[in-house]
């Protein structure tokens, strides 16, 4: 956030006493999610409990295993952590989940 203080719009006209506070907001920097516990923006990970992962495989000639495609289901709560000091930003995960392209 940018911050200028001036006295009025413009200063030869300004009244005494009268302060104007101009803001310049970036409008990415409020949509970004930064840990507030170290300042982290850029590392993050999510961690999903009780997962049911099912991979399908054909088996070749010589006996061994090609996976052919895999499929997952997330049957429990999923948790948003900062990369860096592994806090848990949970309260995040919404705006994390808006934001995944």
């Amino acid at each position: 956030m940018t911050v200028a203080i001036s006295k009025g719009k413009d200063p030869q006209k300004a009244k005494p006493g009268f302060i104007h506070i101009h803001t310049q907001v970036n409008p990415h920097l409020s949509r970004r999610i930064i840990c507030p516990h170290c300042g982290n923006e850029w590392n993050f990970y999510q961690i999903a409990e009780e997962v049911k992962l099912t991979t399908r495989y054909v088996q070749n000639a010589d006996g061994s295993f090609t996976p052919l495609s895999d499929d997952s289901r997330i049957l429990g709560e999923v948790k948003l952590y900062c990369g860096e000091c592994q806090a848990d930003l949970s309260k995040f995960h919404n705006r994390f989940l808006e934001m995944l392209f």
